[in-house]
């Protein structure tokens, strides 16, 4: 079924991701616009994601082979090519928007949910958890290398000459490569997921009513959950240390690179804790105090006791990553995973495009550490509600 090209995709589009999310801003201040129309840029790269994932989720089974894969890939590396290559505003977005240019630093795109959607075929039920596992652990590994690849247009100022918007056009050349790389992975699968049973295209997957209650239920709490994260961009987090602490561009470059790599760690810890306790108790029980943490880091008095509150929340925040993701494609028929894994992804895209403005006003409006807060506290009231309404709906590995 061809894992390791899925795996090989991932990771080369979580590193493009790692990097973009990082400097996306600063290339855009670079080019002289203002704080509203960075964020407008960011928004319409979000929107496009959201429209791919809208897109993959209504066409379903007729998008669920290696050609869609493939036109997502080269639509994105020509969007960072162009993105390298313009400079209005209006059509900045317009690039962002058809390029899905994520400057969450995170890949939730549409491609991740076809990915998705093939992964479980290529491993048994028992396994299913753990293949998650090493899938979101390479996104991980790519998002931390693409964090510290965010200081190249340093060394190219100082090794080159280079002034700073040539050096990060440059970067967003080696952006728009990566993409085109991850495409080139997907040479290696079928052209299908499963050959079809007749020459014409398979029509959508029909969502068995039990089905079609469980993804309308989850979705209603992955889309709270969502909001949530979205107030936590990455952006507004490296905002709030620098300004509550004043710390160097370097020092938080550091601190994100450290907590990518706590994200990777807590993966296989994910399929462990999973094992012994289940999907749904992992995802909450591990979530909560993530979520604490993070309020914790809103109050402290010092930039060293709030980057390790941090960096303990990274190791526990993203252990229900793989897990939801397990627990989802579990609850529904094979035939209805890609629709599964594009409601769901769908779901939290719109959200996080949502996000940003509303904890970009909140800083503005409210306090410094007002996203961090509300942020934490739409987290904790989703755990709360996935629990109540999961905690006896198990997988069929769990009996």
């Amino acid at each position: 079924m061809g894992r390791r090209f899925l795996l090989g995709a991932a990771f080369l589009r979580a590193l493009a991701t790692g990097m973009a999310g990082v400097l996306l801003g600063i290339y855009l201040a670079a080019l002289g616009l203002s704080p509203g129309q960075v964020g407008a840029v960011a928004g319409a790269g979000l929107a496009g994601a959201a429209a791919g994932a809208l897109v993959v989720t209504l066409r379903g089974a007729r998008l669920a082979g290696r050609g869609a894969l493939l036109a997502l890939a080269f639509l994105a590396a020509a969007g960072g090519a162009l993105l390298a290559l313009v400079e209005q505003p209006l059509a900045l977005a317009a690039v962002a928007f058809l390029g899905m240019v994520n400057g969450m630093g995170r890949d939730r795109g549409p491609s991740a949910i076809l990915e998705q959607a093939l992964l479980p075929a290529t491993t048994t039920p028992a396994r299913r958890t753990a293949a998650f596992a090493w899938y979101t652990a390479l996104q991980d590994c790519g998002h931390s290398l693409g964090s510290l690849a965010a200081g190249l247009p340093a060394l190219l100022v100082a090794g080159m000459a280079l002034s700073m918007t040539a050096s990060l056009r440059l970067c967003f050349g080696l952006y728009a490569l990566l993409l085109l790389l991850s495409g080139l992975c997907y040479l290696g699968l079928p052209a299908r997921a499963a050959p079809p049973a007749a020459a014409a295209p398979p029509p959508p997957a029909r969502l068995a009513p039990e089905s079609r209650r469980i993804l309308t239920r989850i979705s209603f709490l992955f889309a709270l959950d969502g909001l949530g994260g979205g107030l936590l961009l990455t952006t507004l987090l490296s905002y709030f240390f620098f300004e509550r602490f004043g710390v160097g561009v370097a020092m938080i470059s550091g601190l994100f690179f450290a907590a990518r790599v706590a994200n990777l760690l807590s993966n296989f810890g994910a399929a462990w804790l999973a094992r012994r306790v289940g999907l749904v108790n992992t995802m909450v029980f591990t979530h909560i105090p993530a979520s604490l943490l993070l309020v914790a880091v809103a109050f402290v008095p010092s930039f060293p006791l709030a980057a390790a509150l941090f960096l303990l929340r990274e190791a526990l925040v993203e252990m229900d990553v793989p897990t939801r993701q397990s627990y989802v494609m579990a609850m529904v028929r094979p035939e209805e995973r890609t629709t599964a894994s594009g409601v769901t992804n769908l779901v939290r895209l719109a959200m996080w495009a949502l996000g940003p403005s509303l904890g970009g006003w909140a800083m503005q409006g409210v306090g410094l550490a007002a996203p961090l807060l509300a942020g934490a506290g739409m987290k904790i009231v989703y755990d709360l509600l996935l629990y109540r309404s999961f905690r006896e709906l198990k997988p069929p590995e769990e009996g």
